[in-house]
């Protein structure tokens, strides 16, 4: 049974919506399914966890939560998705990179980034999905998401997310909180979260010091009171299955079909999220023809 869950709650009498989150079970799944160097786990591990608490903000059953970052670093470029029940899964483009540490002696997550963008793409059922883009303004994350959700949906917030390794390089803690600043807020509310926020040196040192996401909230909102709503679990999950992955396969075209046919060899092709192998044999190729 998965030990990672959210934690949903408002503070000063609903001035505030606070996430926190504790992953290190589901980023740790994600390291050994997708076999990351040090950096790319961390990157990975940062977006998981944000992914995982967007995620939960959904209300409808089978809303998708896209988190994509496109860039010019050598990471090449991450996606990861998210469902309402917190389910998440990723795929790094470049799982093996290898980095220096930043002048910090930190993972350069940013470095493995470079320039580029952060794609949100949100399907709710409608007939297109929502997407907001922005770029990158630190390539660390957490800044990033906390500048997109200030410019493309003017919502003033705060971001943190960490990701820490153990000495054989497996995930040791892994979190997150977002602060979300409601339309209803005083000035002086504001002012104590973002006194408060500035003390936090980082999410892996609060979990280290053995606190959960009631503990992290209760911390960040300092004096504030809070209303705790919600404990949702969350996981490393993929939906994917033969059924699906044969209606992927038969939308490709009659013609790259017909030449996967003619070689008359069993396909095989992989989950870009799980790594699981599926099997189409010719004949059943012939019957996507058809």
């Amino acid at each position: 049974m998965s030990q990672d869950y959210i934690i949903r709650a408002t503070a000063a009498d609903r001035q505030l919506r606070v996430f926190a989150v504790t992953s290190r079970e589901l980023v740790e799944k994600a390291r050994e399914i997708h076999n990351t160097s040090p950096v790319a786990t961390a990157a990975a591990g940062r977006l998981l966890t944000a992914g995982s608490m967007m995620g939960s903000m959904m209300k409808g059953e089978n809303d998708i939560l896209t988190l994509q970052i496109q860039c010019g670093g050598p990471i090449g470029g991450l996606t990861v998705t998210a469902d309402s029940s917190a389910n998440v899964k990723c795929y790094v483009k470049q799982p093996e990179v290898l980095l220096p540490p930043n002048s910090k002696g930190k993972l350069d997550v940013a470095g493995a980034l470079g320039p580029g963008f952060l794609n949100v793409i949100r399907d709710i059922g409608m007939k297109e999905p929502y997407n907001g883009q922005t770029h990158l303004v630190s390539g660390e994350i957490a800044e990033d998401l906390t500048y997109y959700f200030a410019i493309s949906e003017q919502v003033p917030s705060s971001v943190g997310l960490g990701v820490l390794l153990d000495k054989e390089n497996h995930v040791k803690q892994a979190g997150g909180f977002i602060i979300q600043v409601m339309p209803n807020a005083e000035d002086s509310v504001v002012d104590m979260v973002e006194d408060s926020v500035k003390h936090v040196h980082s999410v892996t040192d609060l979990l280290e010091q053995g606190m959960t996401p009631e503990d992290m909230i209760r911390h960040l909102m300092g004096a504030l009171d809070v209303e705790i709503l919600d404990r949702i679990p969350t996981q490393y999950a993929c939906n994917c299955s033969k059924e699906r992955v044969a209606s992927a396969v038969a939308s490709i075209g009659r013609k790259d079909l017909q030449e996967m046919i003619d070689t008359g060899e069993t396909v095989e092709v992989n989950c870009h999220f799980c790594g699981s192998h599926y099997y189409f044999t010719t004949g059943e190729l012939k019957k996507f023809l058809k």
